[in-house]
């Protein structure tokens, strides 16, 4: 017979310690939320008494949805926390729980148990007290935890209640008196006070809006605790406020904020909801910050990014093999900004791309081949599977965490040798090959790009001529848009695609190249970004010079002939006019890293001689 845990239900809506508790699910209730995931409200029993302020949890969802949680099963409560709302009623949110018996096992109600309230069942039991000895010598331990608990629900918090789910439950100096610090995963938009104790492990710069509805500005971060993370945005104001006072790496007591459900497309924070400052908020520094946790990584292999759907986010941690030089690129809002691909390697022995971005690019130091932690990459399906650090990203160079010291020490001794499986240059059949390196002869006598789909290859061409003309036109300059634009002739340019006319326009690249190595050559098409590395210049620029000074124009395109770069290219038969011809297009292009290509063939001098 399974015996519950008799005034469990009690201590927990007072807000007092109760580890462990087996209590009796009798009721479960769906509670849709929207465009966020449903809430499960619950209604428990300790054998004594039933109370239905319980409230499952979003991450144990699914022990509802497949009916391991049923009417009648037997539940031991290991995580809890218990929230206040403003009228003081008490919800226990359920965080972890082991099921103790299976509802098919139990098949009943144990017990008589009747409803708790928190009026009805004190009163009698001071009555009882007023008429009994026994319960005379009580009635000082009741009016006293009556009186803590008054008090108590006066506080402007959510009460943790399982002492082991955060490790040091720190008092706040915060004004107003102590306040007790709650998780972060017990927050969510039905409780509206509460503090928080929390490091910074990411903050954006300020960025700025402007549009029919006025000016603005704001900035995100991401903050950490012991039990998880969340993303906290503020505007305006609380930019002015906020923003020169927080600095990464730091725990600050947060107070009060709003809270809503996160948008995934922007964040890749693990929590269903984010946080955005206002006027009540309270940021104060926290000089006990020993047992906050730096970060939280879920680290996937790079392998297992085959399994990652395109624009998922993942958690990457690896060794720099190789890094491309810094390029500049123009984006579609005519914005240049500087842009570095560099290669991670683990210990699967795959390779991927990871491409930084801004500062990140300009700043990064491939010299020493760093351990690199990369939280929240953008996955993508480009070439295979590659990498981009969001704005929501943050790269950790050489961390002082157990993985990157595992990892150095794996590569050190030999993984600096392994050639690597790059994810990031699939052949058409799905599966994953190495860098797939081949020369121009093997292009055509293995038929590359003669199947139903693309072939992709690598291979080291020196350019041998670059055609001028035709190279540069004039586009729409709608940032979403690349379709050429015809010249009204009257100061305008019409967009066929857009059905518009703009009274400018953008210019985009794309280059036609004759690639040569030691055994054959090949045309080849560069676009926007692969054009502008050959030539080392933007578009913009090439633009304005062929406007305004020919010879130069002339020069620059002179200037990439017989330089040698590193192609990857797709190649595809393509029919025009009844004659099909083998198109190959240029996917990257990047400067010989002679290092690494001297391994390289070193590798398959190895390979040959041991025949």
């Amino acid at each position: 017979m399974i015996t519950l845990s008799e005034g469990a239900i009690q201590a927990l809506a007072s807000g007092n310690a109760f580890n462990d508790a087996v209590l009796q699910l009798v009721s479960i209730r769906k509670i849709e939320a929207g465009t966020g995931p449903p809430r499960f409200r619950l209604m428990m029993s300790d054998g004594r008494h039933t109370m239905s302020s319980f409230m499952l949890c979003t991450q144990l969802n699914c022990m509802a949805e497949d009916n391991r949680l049923a009417v009648n099963c037997v539940i031991l409560l290991k995580r809890h926390v218990t929230n206040l709302l403003k009228d003081g009623r008490p919800v226990v949110v359920i965080l972890e729980l082991d099921i103790v018996k299976r509802a098919e096992e139990v098949k009943e109600k144990i017990g008589n148990p009747t409803p708790y309230t928190d009026g009805n069942n004190k009163g009698p039991q001071q009555n009882v007290a007023s008429s009994t000895p026994a319960a005379s010598a009580n009635r000082a331990p009741l009016q006293a935890q009556t009186t803590n608990d008054t008090a108590s629900s006066l506080l402007p918090v959510n009460r943790p209640v399982t002492k082991d789910f955060v490790k040091k439950p720190t008092m706040a100096p915060l004004p107003g008196g102590p306040t007790k610090v709650v998780p972060i995963t017990s927050l969510n938009p039905y409780v509206s006070k509460w503090t928080i104790r929390a490091r910074v492990t990411n903050k954006s710069s300020i960025r700025t809006w402007s549009n029919a509805r006025g000016d603005g500005k704001l900035f995100s971060m991401e903050i950490v605790d012991e039990s998880g993370e969340i993303r906290v945005t503020g505007f305006n104001q609380e930019v002015d406020k906020y923003f020169e006072l927080i600095e990464v790496g730091k725990v600050y007591y947060i107070t009060k904020g709003n809270l809503k459900m996160a948008n995934k497309q922007y964040t890749s924070v693990k929590n269903d909801y984010e946080m955005t400052l206002n006027g009540e908020t309270s940021i104060i520094l926290c000089d006990d910050n020993c047992d906050v946790p730096k970060m939280q990584c879920d680290f996937i292999s790079i392998g297992d990014l085959e399994k990652k759907d395109k624009d998922d986010s993942a958690d990457i941690i690896g060794v720099c093999k190789s890094a491309n030089e810094v390029t500049r690129i123009t984006t579609r809002t005519n914005r240049e900004v500087s842009k570095r691909t560099i290669t991670l390697m683990d210990m699967s022995g795959k390779m991927v791309s990871l491409t930084l971005w801004g500062e990140e690019a300009e700043q990064f130091d491939p010299a020493s081949q760093p351990v690199v932690a990369i939280k929240g990459a953008k996955v993508s399906d480009f070439g295979g599977r590659s990498l981009s650090a969001s704005f929501s990203s943050t790269l950790m160079i050489n961390p002082d965490i157990p993985e990157a010291y595992k990892l150095r020490g794996w590569y050190d001794k030999e993984g600096h040798s392994m050639e690597g499986e790059s994810l990031t240059e699939l052949r058409s059949g799905g599966g994953v090959g190495n860098t797939n390196w081949k020369t121009l002869s093997d292009v055509k006598t293995e038929h590359l790009g003669h199947g139903e789909k693309a072939d992709y290859y690598t291979c080291i061409g020196t350019i041998v001529y670059v055609r001028k003309e035709n190279s540069l036109y004039q586009a729409c300059s709608n940032q979403d848009c690349n379709k050429k634009v015809i010249d009204q002739q009257n100061g305008m340019f019409r967009c066929e695609k857009c059905d518009k006319e703009f009274p400018n326009f953008k210019y985009r690249l794309i280059l036609s190249a004759n690639v040569s190595d030691y055994s054959d050559n090949q045309w080849v098409t560069c676009f926007q970004e692969s054009a502008e590395t050959i030539l080392g210049q933007n578009a913009a620029y090439l633009g304005q010079l062929k406007e305004s000074n020919e010879a130069a124009f002339d020069e620059i395109f002179n200037q990439a002939n017989f330089k040698t770069f590193v192609f990857r290219n797709r190649v595809k038969l393509e029919t025009y006019n009844d004659e099909s011809r083998i198109k190959a297009t240029v996917m990257e292009v990047k400067p010989v890293d002679h290092k690494e290509y001297s391994k390289k063939l070193i590798m398959n001098i190895r390979k040959m001689s041991a025949k």
